[in-house]
């Protein structure tokens, strides 16, 4: 039976988003409120009308709008001033529309992110009341461990905003992926209670919560961000509008004991250093180790940041480093660090959190169909390129529709051919099967009960090429067989038809036909690329290519090394293509600044050819953090025009990097183009034939493991040296069939030009033969040179064979070099 890829009694998902917030310092405190059990209604009943409750609706930057109008996000928030600040979890709104906040009492605002700090966690939702309860916060250095406490929020369903829980704080200072300290609690914290308030027995805020280790199985273990962190961020909030975050310009590393919570005294050593930044002026370098700032110990990240916390950008500070050996003190003028504050997503004036609001039809454009879509049907499926399966929900999990297209089929199927495709796909006991006449669309009816209980009706329909199956499913029997339920379920179906009336603004378009598919790297980029293109094996690269492989896209990512700017790395790029061409066979454009996925890069055309087809290259050279990422297009220089342009601006309009999708064992990517020494050899030797000789290390084929087969050829770019050694002829059989070869290729072709002299590669009391050739083979002109010799019954062919287009003459000396190094073995 075909089924979508959510078969059967499907419930709908909510995305559960957890969110916190805080409080502003307020002037109430309740004071007289006991520590014991019997004063939690009282402390609840003054301090659960601070905190509200948050839904709306899940998004990233590229769909404005999700096809289920029942994926909600929802969580907590704290109010912290009375005219409309709710703070609550960055994580949480960046990715959110349409808020809409409900205090304890129930009424609802729709709300709007207006502050967003993704290194805290925190940010601040404004909604348009006032009169609103502000929470109030601890002293920060009154919060004990084991002192009770209350976490207050929306756990698990939105329908259970203002839940209570109770424990105690059970330790401080705690860092669990974090930026700063956290507070730890045994007070339950499910998903969507985090952003709600950890409040102390006096009503007071302690902190934010913030996460619960819940996909380990743990349990009585939940964090909040601490009232200190809590006042340093809204502060700046208010004061700068972000938080003015100060910068070394140091990327850090921990040691092996703080990074699996031993107590270290180590420091953390400096992996990278940004060009240009206060450490770099500083003199700061790759291997320090850097101890403490303004006498502040710094034996682990978040320790670091809960140093600078102290300070703002343009502020001096000393640093305490160990470098060589030695312990020196650094002065330097902070930088500022970059805010992310730009990442969160606004929202759209005028909008609903029920994206669907007004839509009464459900249909697919690109297949062409279309029925009724009341308020309970859920749409399942995330559709993309030509997916023609859609399954559709009851909310209350009642019943399922599957709908199935299937493309070129015979146009002219009769009733029979096409009940017989249906009833194919049937099983259990059949219960009905018919053809029925109806207007707009006939359609084969085959209604049947599954040996597990479940009910199923289908209905095939024929439209030129193309069948439609629309399939219910009914779990349980006393839903089907009960009249009005069933009445309910035919007059549903009865609406679908082969239309889709792209002009009706009531119509849900649930067409999955895309242009594009969304490539996510574990490097914390995402780029589009055209929904034809697959993913190719080529390289230690991502490449993605078209149908044909002529138009390709390639990214290599590999680390920044310290000073090195994006300049000279482009610089350095560019200068390596121009080396390799001949003038006459390359065309090297200007390169120019530019900015991909809101960050500075710089764009390199050029064109290279080896005589028949020009390839344009169009390569991007992007810095971000410590890495460094090639963006390569490559393909055919006739595909220039504006189809090719439109191609490559959807792609560059696309890239985005995304710090929480880079994979956390991210480590050092060597650059190898770095390590390349042009003048390197490696020796290579064949024991079996006795021989070995110097070649370049960048070359391919240096390290294949089969050293010695009878042919070995190691190439670049245009261009190769290979070595044949046959102990099956001998030299003057050899020399007669290349010489024979030769004269016929030009006796067929005039321009096959040859040169035979007796050389010798051993040296002139050796006997041998050169064989020198200038030939252009599908547009390509190339020389080849031979030299044929033969020692102890084995006869070597050294071949050189390099094209006219990367014919430079460092390039023609390095593959000489490479063959006069050919020496025997006596052994």
């Amino acid at each position: 039976m075909i089924r979508g890829t959510c078969v059967g009694k499907r419930l709908m998902r909510v995305a559960i988003a957890v969110i916190l917030c805080v409080t502003m310092v307020g002037t109430t405190d309740y004071a007289d409120a006991a520590t014991d059990q019997e004063a939690v209604p009282a402390v609840i009943a003054k301090t659960t009308t601070s905190v509200v409750a948050i839904i709306g609706k899940p998004t990233d930057s590229k769909q404005a709008v999700d096809n289920n109008r029942y994926d909600l996000a929802h969580g907590t928030g704290v109010i912290i001033k009375s005219e409309g600040y709710i703070l609550t979890n960055a994580h949480v709104v960046k990715n959110m529309r349409n808020i809409v906040v409900v205090t304890s009492e129930g009424k609802s605002y729709p709300g709007k992110t207006t502050h967003f700090d993704e290194e805290s966690d925190l940010a601040l939702v404004k909604i348009d009341a006032t009169g609103l309860t502000p929470a109030v916060f601890a002293k920060p250095a009154d919060v004990k461990v084991g002192e009770a406490v209350m976490a207050i929020g929306t756990p698990l369903s939105f329908a259970l905003r203002n839940s209570v829980t109770y424990g105690i704080v059970s330790g401080m200072d705690r860092s669990v992926l974090s930026t700063y300290q956290l507070i730890q609690t045994d007070a339950a914290i499910n998903p969507g209670n985090s952003g709600g308030a950890l409040v102390n027995m006096r009503g007071q805020v302690i902190g934010i919560n913030t996460l619960k280790y819940v996909q380990y199985g743990v349990d009585g273990l939940g964090f909040a961000i601490p009232v200190s962190t809590v006042q340093h961020v809204l502060e700046h909030f208010f004061k700068y509008g972000k938080v003015k975050r100060p910068s070394l310009g140091l990327e850090l590393g921990e040691s092996w004991e703080a990074v699996v919570g031993l107590p270290s005294s180590n420091g953390l050593e400096v992996t990278y250093v940004e060009p240009d930044s206060a450490g770099a002026k500083a003199g700061i370098k790759q291997a320090d180790v850097l101890l403490s700032i303004n006498g502040i110990i710094t034996r682990n990240l978040v320790e670091y940041n809960e140093a600078l916390k102290n300070y703002l950008p343009e502020e001096k500070v000393k640093l305490v480093l160990q470098s060589e050996g030695k312990t020196k003190e650094v002065e330097l003028v902070l930088g500022e660090g970059k805010s992310d504050a730009a990442a969160v997503i606004q929202d759209v004036d005028g909008s609903y959190i029920d994206a669907d609001q007004g839509k009464t039809q459900i249909g697919d454009s690109h297949f062409g169909w279309s029925m009724k879509y009341p308020a309970g049907l859920i749409n399942q499926d995330q559709r993309s390129g030509e997916e023609n399966n859609v399954y559709l929900s009851d909310a209350k999990g009642e019943f399922g529709i599957n709908i199935v297209v299937e493309e070129r089929q015979s146009e002219d199927l009769s009733k029979l051919g096409l009940m017989k495709k249906l009833a194919g796909d049937s099983g259990g006991t059949l219960l009905e099967k018919r053809y029925v006449e109806k207007k707009p669309d006939s359609y084969v009816l085959v209604v049947g009960k599954e040996e597990t209980g479940e009910y199923y009706q289908l209905r095939a329909f024929l439209k030129g090429d193309k069948i439609y199956y629309l399939m219910l499913f009914v779990d349980k029997e006393e839903n089907y067989t009960n009249a009005l339920k069933r009445n309910s379920y035919n007059d549903l179906l009865d609406t679908f038809v082969l239309t889709f009336d792209a002009n009706n603004p009531s119509i849900k378009d649930i067409s999955g036909f895309n242009n594009t598919d969304t490539i996510s790297t574990e490097y914390g980029l995402s780029f589009d690329v055209p929904a034809e293109w697959t993913k190719k094996d080529w390289g230690s690269g991502l490449y993605y290519a078209n149908k044909d492989s002529e138009q390709t896209l390639s990214v290599e990512v590999s680390s920044a090394s310290s000073g090195d700017t994006l300049k000279d790395w482009a610089a350095r790029q560019l200068q390596t293509v121009a080396g390799s061409y001949v003038d006459s066979y390359k065309e090297i454009n200007e390169a120019k600044d530019t900015t991909i996925g809101g960050v500075a890069a710089i764009e390199s055309r050029y064109a290279t050819t080896m005589g028949d087809k020009w390839r344009q290259y169009r390569v991007y050279y992007i810095f971000k953090d410590k890495y460094k990422y090639e963006l390569k297009f490559a393909y055919p220089k006739t595909d220039e025009g504006e189809e090719l342009n439109a191609l490559v601006d959807t792609f560059t309009e696309s890239v985005d990097f995304a710090k929480e999708g880079t994979n956390r064992s991210l480590g050092f990517i060597q650059d190898e183009e770095e390590l390349v020494d042009k003048a390197k050899t490696i020796t290579f030797t064949n024991k079996k034939y006795k021989y070995a000789l110097h070649l370049p290390e960048n070359w391919q084929g240096i390290f294949q493991r089969e050293l010695d087969i009878a042919t070995n050829t190691f190439s670049f770019n245009g261009g190769s040296l290979s070595i044949i050694a046959d102990d099956r002829t001998s030299f003057e059989e050899m020399s007669k069939r290349l010489e024979q070869d030769h004269k016929k290729n030009a006796e067929t072709d005039e321009n096959y030009k040859y040169t035979i002299s007796d050389e010798s590669q051993l040296g002139p009391e050796s006997l041998g033969k050169k064989f020198a050739v200038t030939y252009k083979s599908r547009n390509i002109p190339y020389t080849i040179v031979d030299y044929v010799f033969e020692n102890q019954g084995i006869v070597y062919i050294l071949r050189q064979r390099i094209n006219d287009a990367v014919k430079t003459e460092e390039q023609w000396q390095r593959l000489e070099k490479a063959a006069q190094s050919f020496q025997l073995l006596d052994k």
